[in-house]
């Protein structure tokens, strides 16, 4: 396709049809000074020279590549096989976008069968869409899904105060101008225990994460009964690395698990895109959101792919749709069945284990320095990949002389989005990180202090 499509006979027959003369009389409520300003853009320059120049420009930048780097806080430095990149820019695949013509689209469709297989077995649930935005979105979608299935009169969602700030905000942008209220957030004592006291016959949903937001389990067990017998659906948020080791959220009663799927296989790439995966059981298969890729035969009794089971109003009549999202993040769900696929039941449960020890040995070195801390908020709880550091300084300043003294990119500030968590660093430690660059960040952090 030329990139002007419309010939110059074209364009006087649209003017002519809305009753211009002009494409500057489409602009005529726009203020003289403001249609055309002066943008003083540099003077043109050859592709080489522009080249060094954004070279140069991106240099600037402090990046995973380049320094250390322990910042996790839902976004993750792990390892992208290259099998990942070649086929996420295979052309049949980086220019798919919409699988509604299955018999044009069977390799993109096979692709999401595969990815929910995956996710479905990573997750202990039965059915997975394919796919949402990120981790975010599919905790409000999964929100949404569990207050269209309660009662009109449970409006009630609960959320645990360990769940990722910045999800707990999409999911009170989700419900604004809705009758559903949150609870927990504010007003529940510490750990679960406070959390399940709110349960009562208003309740539609209960949150909680696991790893939390801090990198700490959650004692999850018996949680599912409890909410169970309250009427309400539970919906766990999970680290799909921790599942290559620990129990999946299906195996103890989840009715809903979401997770962002950037650490399988998707880079940092400076905040996006991501990943939302959303799995649940099969009894909730006709109200979730997304797209569902489902196995067939055709005439001929061959093997096919198509979109299955999802109403048609998702797509065509949204005021009848099961989500606000008519799209999908298709390409990263291929990342990330690729990176399943490639790395394997044992490869997964081997980048698990080596961020449980490695980010073990982290705290260990880190907690021996005076004045340190680690995890003083829930010291008895076991952790994955992240911790939490008390600092006798703002973080900022201790972040600032890790990077400029030792090109190290530091922790998470805590007290951005917790009161009295202030002088709190969250740290993450990935497969990524050697035994020398966790001795570097102990080194920095004893200098610093």
């Amino acid at each position: 396709m030329r990139y002007l499509p419309h010939t110059e006979t074209e364009r006087r027959s649209m003017l002519e049809t809305v009753g211009v003369e002009r494409l500057e009389d489409l602009c005529a409520d726009v203020p003289e000074s403001a249609r055309f300003p002066e943008l003083e853009l540099p003077a043109p320059v050859a592709e080489m020279e522009l080249e060094t120049r954004m070279r140069s420009l991106a240099g600037r930048n402090a990046n995973a590549g380049g320094h250390e780097y322990f910042l996790g806080a839902g976004t993750y430095h792990h390892y992208v096989p290259a099998a990942v990149d070649y086929v996420i820019g295979r052309g049949e695949f980086f220019t798919s976008y919409t699988p509604y013509q299955a018999e044009a689209s069977q390799g993109m469709l096979q692709a999401m069968f595969e990815y929910q297989s995956m996710i479905c077995e990573l997750t202990g649930m039965d059915v997975s869409n394919a796919s949402h935005y990120d981790g975010a979105t599919a905790l409000a979608e999964a929100v949404r899904m569990a207050l269209n299935l309660a009662p009109d009169k449970r409006q009630k969602v609960i959320v645990s105060p360990a769940v990722n700030p910045r999800y707990r905000e999409v999911v009170r942008t989700y419900l604004q101008g809705t009758d559903a209220t949150l609870a927990g957030e504010d007003d529940a004592g510490p750990g679960l225990d406070g959390l399940v006291e709110l349960l009562d016959d208003n309740a539609a949903a209960f949150v909680v994460q696991s790893p939390n937001f801090f990198g700490q389990f959650e004692d999850v067990a018996g949680l599912a009964d409890v909410v169970h017998d309250a009427g309400a659906l539970l919906i766990v948020v999970a680290d799909p690395i921790s599942l290559g080791v620990f129990q999946p959220p299906g195996a103890y009663g989840a009715d809903v698990v979401v997770a962002d799927g950037q650490p399988l296989g998707i880079p940092l790439s400076f905040g996006g895109p991501h990943l939302g995966i959303f799995a649940t059981r099969k009894e909730y298969v006709h109200r979730m959101p997304g797209r569902l890729v489902g196995e067939t035969v055709d005439a001929d009794g061959r093997r096919g792919y198509v979109l299955t089971l999802a109403a048609r109003e998702q797509h065509i009549r949204r005021a009848k749709a099961t989500s606000n999202i008519c799209t999908n993040a298709g390409l990263m769900a291929l990342a990330a069945a690729t990176y399943l696929a490639v790395m394997g039941e044992s490869g997964l449960r081997r980048v698990a284990e080596l961020c449980y020890h490695k980010s073990h040995y982290a705290a260990a070195r880190i907690g021996a320095i005076p004045g340190l801390e680690i995890n003083p908020q829930v010291p008895s709880k076991s952790f994955f990949k992240e911790f939490v550091v008390a600092l006798p300084r703002p973080v900022e300043e201790v972040n600032r002389i890790l990077l400029e003294d030792c090109g190290i990119i530091g922790g998470y500030d805590l007290g951005q989005a917790y009161a009295g968590l202030e002088r709190h660093m969250l740290i993450a430690v990935t497969e990524m990180k050697t035994k020398a660059a966790v001795d570097r960040l102990v080194d920095g952090l004893a200098s610093a202090l």
